[in-house]
């Protein structure tokens, strides 16, 4: 992100919020941006993030007098709805935003059931995705539309495990996982990285997304044995609830998070005192300029710090703008998608970003961006091992 005057930013911001309007006056068409994501109940916080990203992006190029593609201007405009992070509900919402809205980009959704189930109607359209589903299935050769612009645990884990087991010990540990589709992927990826770190991931226990008594299942885990829980699967409210259950259960040893950034949703539903020690992956560096810069002006715009998953979704949208101008259109998504696909050293709110996959899901749609294991101190994350795919130093 280049530096601005983020006063001015800002300001100007609020004035180009009236984007159909000002679209209008100008003599410019109206492009519109799908947000397919996740806005009520546990993965709310993830969804209302990826939304944001999505609008102050949109703003940016709006306040710069709009988004210029092929000798033309454009004004941006976002049109959310919530899937409730269910794959009915996307099924729904991704065919009025298809068929009724007439979306060629959405940015969603959160979870990896939703968007396997709009994927037929996506990859048949041509829709361009911005996916976060963590499933390894969101991202093949045979689903050319569909991107993921943030790390998965399949891309983060391996190398915090490796870090966490050797600097702290880990030896046998227990996870609670959601039951379905994004729980049993994460369980097996985690359990093979621990094992290939030398611990073993020992206990695992599955659960339906609406439950919130943990304690039963933390009774049987903590009888086990375990040196630490991993909530890496969870949202950012069942993720809380089940360190505060912990705790109260009497629970004192290590808690790990080794995917999805939630700390301060985490924080905010266990408390400071029960998330001390923390350790937790993170993929911002609040010390990093252009990260600073975004979570500045999410902060003054929503009036609360940004989620991690944001920045990435912000990076993601700009990605989206910038492979529309080099195709010189945003009806044609196959040139976009081609455009997209050749992008390198991007610089972007998470730093140097990069395309990679291809080894892993059959296609290069995985963003490659820089990642940090984190412990959580006074209710702040302090940066304690700075990671890429090949390992944390």
């Amino acid at each position: 992100m280049k530096k601005q005057n983020l006063a001015g930013l800002i300001a100007a911001l609020s004035i180009a919020s009236a984007t159909p309007a000002l679209a209008q006056a100008q003599g410019q068409d109206t492009l519109t941006l799908g947000a397919l994501v996740t806005l009520s109940g546990a993965g709310a916080a993830w969804g209302q993030g990826m939304k944001n990203a999505a609008e102050i992006a949109a703003d940016q190029v709006n306040k710069a007098g709009g988004l210029e593609v092929g000798g033309k201007k454009y004004q941006v405009k976002v049109v959310a709805y919530d899937d409730k992070y269910q794959a009915n509900e996307a099924v729904t919402v991704a065919n009025r935003l298809v068929f009724e809205d007439k979306v060629k980009y959405i940015i969603g959704p959160v979870g990896s059931a939703p968007v396997l189930a709009i994927q037929p109607i996506t990859e048949k359209n041509g829709v361009i995705l911005m996916t976060l589903g963590f499933t390894a299935k969101a991202l093949a050769a045979d689903k050319p539309y569909t991107f993921r612009p943030n790390v998965t645990t399949a891309e983060v884990s391996q190398p915090q495990i490796d870090w966490l087991v050797k600097h702290e010990g880990l030896k046998k540990v227990g996870a609670l996982f959601p039951n379905d589709e994004t729980g049993q992927q994460i369980a097996q990826d985690l359990a093979g990285a621990y094992k290939k770190a030398g611990a073993d991931l020992a206990a695992k226990e599955f659960f339906e997304r609406d439950r919130v008594d943990f304690v039963p299942m933390l009774t049987r885990m903590l009888a086990s044995g375990i040196d630490a829980i991993e909530l890496d699967g969870n949202s950012p409210a069942t993720a809380g609830m089940i360190v505060k259950q912990a705790r109260e259960l009497g629970y004192t040893g290590k808690i790990v998070r080794t995917g999805g950034p939630a700390t301060q949703e985490i924080i905010n539903v266990a408390g400071k005192s029960s998330t001390q020690g923390m350790f937790v992956h993170t993929p911002v560096d609040p010390e990093l300029a252009s990260t600073k810069a975004y979570a500045a002006l999410y902060a003054a715009r929503y009036k609360q710090p940004m989620n991690g998953f944001s920045p990435a979704f912000y990076d993601g949208t700009n990605l989206l703008f910038e492979a529309m101008r080099r195709a010189g259109t945003v009806t044609d998504t196959a040139k976009v998608r081609q455009e997209l696909e050749k992008i390198s050293g991007y610089d972007g709110a998470l730093g140097k970003l990069n395309w990679t996959g291809k080894a892993m899901y059959g296609i290069d749609h995985q963003l490659d961006a820089p990642f940090y294991v984190a412990e959580v101190k006074d209710g702040k994350e302090v940066i304690r091992a700075r990671c890429t795919v090949a390992g944390c130093q």
